[in-house]
């Protein structure tokens, strides 16, 4: 796994651990619903992850674009597949998304030089 996706999972599990140890009703409520929206349901789990990669993208949040592009990845996402989903989120977005843009595509680089 290259540096950059790993050092990016090692935070977000440490941060993570150290959230849900605070004991807190309503962020392990707000984790949980998070986790159970994104699993197969009436929409496959790799649509339902591009639908999170372009809300993520629009909101212009950068960890949250690399956990969705990871995650797209395991699914089956092709980079064709998420260019396109990114397309559609600078369409919505706007030319501010260009900068998320470039750091979705460097990640993604990162995640496809491991396979």
């Amino acid at each position: 796994m290259s540096q950059k996706v790993q050092e990016f999972n090692d935070y977000r599990a440490k941060m993570n651990d150290k959230i849900l140890a605070g004991d807190n009703k309503i962020i392990k409520r707000i984790f949980n619903l998070d986790t159970n929206a994104f699993k197969e349901g009436h929409l496959p789990e790799k649509t339902k992850e591009l639908l999170g990669l372009v809300a993520s993208a629009v909101l212009r949040c950068d960890d949250c674009i690399a956990y969705h592009l990871e995650t797209a990845h395991k699914k089956g996402v092709t980079k064709e597949e998420m260019m396109e989903t990114m397309s559609i989120a600078t369409l919505v977005g706007g030319t501010i998304l260009i900068p998320h843009l470039r750091r979705a595509v460097e990640f993604w680089d990162a995640i496809d030089e491991d396979n």
